[in-house]
Formats: C-alpha cells, structure tokens, sequence
C-alpha cells in the first residue's frame, strides 16, 4: 500500500490537514476517537480537547456538552478517566464494565448509603461511614469501573456529587452489546479514523487484551468489513477508496500532548523510539510531548513535569535531517501554550 495516502487520508480525517473541523465534523470525529481525555498535566478538571483539529474553541466546545450532559465521565481504558458521548454509554460499558460478584463490608457499605439516601459528595461519605478519603476513593473506582454509581462532573468544581447509576442513566441497558459486538464496532471506528491499523495500536489506545482484539478483528475480516493487508489492516471500503486517492502533500510540525489520540494509539511504538534516541542521558528525561513532523511521529521533548514551566532539557529527533529543521522544531515546540516559559536546554543531546 501506498504510505503517501494512507498519511494524506488519515491527516485529513484527522482534520490535522488544511481544513479544520466544524462542530458537526467535530462531534464525529469525537465519536470516534472515544473515550476523549484533558490536556495531559496540565488539563486537570478541565474538559477533554483534540489538539490542533477543529476550527473553533473545542474547550469551551466540550465544557458546554459537560455542562448538558451530553459528554459523561467514566473509568474506560485501563481505568483511566475518560469522557464518552451519552449516547455511546452501552457501548462502552459492554467493552469495560467490571462487574463486581462479591463486594467487601466497606464497598457494600459505601454502596448502600448512596443507594439509599445518595447522592453524596466525597466529605460527606467520609463523615457518614467514618472511611478516610483514602480509604473511600479506591472504594468509589471500583464501584465507579462495575457502573454501579456515577460520579457527576458536570463542571470543573471539585465538589462532585456520587449518584446511583440507575438514578442518573435509568434507561441504559448495559446487556444491550456483547463484548465482541461493541469492541468491534469501536476498531471499526478507529480503523475509519486511522486509516491503517495493528492490533498492537488498538491494544495501546482501548486498553484491551490483544487477544480479544486479534479475535474481533479476525470476526470483521471474515465479515468482509475489514482486509489484512502487508502492514496491518484496513477498512475495505478506504482499500477501494486509496486505489484512485490523490495524496497531498504534508509538512509541517505538531508538539502533541501525551493524551493526543494519535499519541496513545501509537504509545507502543513512541516509547521505543525514545528510548533507541538516548545514550544514558545523565538529565531527567522524562518525555512531556511527542513531535509529529510532515505526518509522522519523529521527536519528543524531555525533562521533567512541574506546576510552573516544565524543565525541558533536550529535545529529540530520529529524521536524518534533523540538525537542518532544528529551528523550525524548536520553534514548533516553544509555540506550544504550556511551552511558551520553557527553555530547552539540548537539542539531541547537543547542548544549546
């Protein structure tokens, strides 16, 4: 397959090409890229973004959806927090639910309060069952991961309300998709938005074993929605559609959070390339955010995460000509919001 298109067609349905997104592009691309995440480090309580692709302020764009609960907080990959569109509940609780056969006292007891007199903020539950926070939050993620109870963070307060999770969805039917039914309609999805996909993408984006994916994907390949190809997979129809596709050309340079879509679908991959690009550096070299150059992962900046300006003490890059785009990366990074007060010390391990 032709690696020109498959990056001009997944740019463009990236909306990471010339054209940006509008709402209602937006909310399909969000569909698809579910569950949707904050600015890495420094989005906490914020609504969830995608990066550098709508044509408008997705921030405020989200925040409002928080706000009409249309956008709704879970524990979805991994555990993580995540926010998925209403409609999309069933769906994703078949794929991640994790139902609890046997409760411990204290669960039971948390459990009970909020059913029978809930909702109930997290000081409140501490002065009723005498728990510290520490012991309740535990307590309240798994319950939150069995969707038992729900937690209401409808805005950026921290004073978020725990509710019976029949109280708040009663018409969600959480039997409504198997785990295979729902799984493969979300690779669906990522295939569309991807263009060309492995398993081991999937499996770093969804969280999800590799054998249960490698099992729905061999399920939508048998149902000829899929074909394997030399690389991966791809939808059937885009294998039709990139016969008489005309590539455009990419250039250009994004500085992408660690929580990008394209970051965690590829988490695998971009650790390894880190790492093959550092020689036991004597820096902290923790990655803040990976460099997307011309379509393609290529870079990172690293150093340390602070609640001021980060440390960036290098900045790091595998294409051959690096040393000749070096402004215009350093450039890139620096013009990034959260970089804007840094100042990066190394550029491939080479002092600046």
């Amino acid at each position: 397959m032709d690696t020109q298109k498959i990056i001009s067609l997944r740019m463009e349905r990236q909306f990471l090409a010339d054209i940006k997104a509008n709402e209602e592009e937006y909310i399909s691309l969000y569909r698809d890229t579910q569950p949707g995440q904050n600015l890495y480090w420094h989005g906490f309580g914020e609504p969830p973004l995608l990066s550098f692709r709508a044509d408008f302020n997705d921030i405020e764009f989200n925040r409002q959806r928080q706000l009409k609960r249309q956008l709704i907080k879970g524990r979805f990959a991994g555990g993580n927090l995540g926010w998925i569109m209403k409609e999309d509940l069933e769906l994703f609780a078949a794929v991640y639910r994790k139902p609890l056969e046997k409760f411990t006292e204290t669960q039971l007891q948390v459990l009970e309060l909020i059913e029978r007199e809930g909702p109930f903020n997290i000081q409140q539950l501490k002065t009723d069952t005498g728990l510290l926070v520490k012991q309740l939050t535990p307590i309240l993620h798994r319950l939150q991961e069995a969707f038992l109870i729900y937690e209401d963070q409808y805005d950026g307060e921290w004073d978020r309300g725990w509710y019976r999770f029949e109280e708040m969805f009663p018409d969600a039917n959480l039997e409504r998709y198997t785990k295979r039914e729902a799984l493969k309609e979300l690779i669906k999805r990522f295939a569309y938005r991807l263009v060309l996909f492995d398993t081991k993408m999937a499996k770093s984006f969804y969280k999800i074993p590799e054998k249960e994916i490698k099992a729905a994907v061999q399920e939508l390949v048998t149902e000829n929605v899929v074909t394997e190809c030399e690389k991966g997979f791809v939808l059937k129809t885009d294998l039709e559609l990139l016969e008489n596709y005309e590539p455009k050309p990419i250039k250009g340079i994004l500085v992408m959070h660690r929580n990008d879509f394209l970051v965690r679908a590829n988490e695998h991959s971009l650790k390894e390339m880190v790492d093959s690009l550092l020689d036991e550096p004597d820096y902290d070299h923790e990655t803040l955010q990976y460099i997307f150059i011309d379509g393609g992962f290529h870079g990172a900046t690293l150093g340390h995460f602070r609640y001021g300006p980060y440390d960036m003490n290098d900045i790091v890059c595998d294409l051959p000509d690096a040393e000749n785009r070096k402004d215009e990366i350093i450039k890139a990074v620096l013009e990034l919001e959260e970089n804007k007060s840094c100042k990066p010390l190394r550029f491939n391990g080479k002092d600046l």
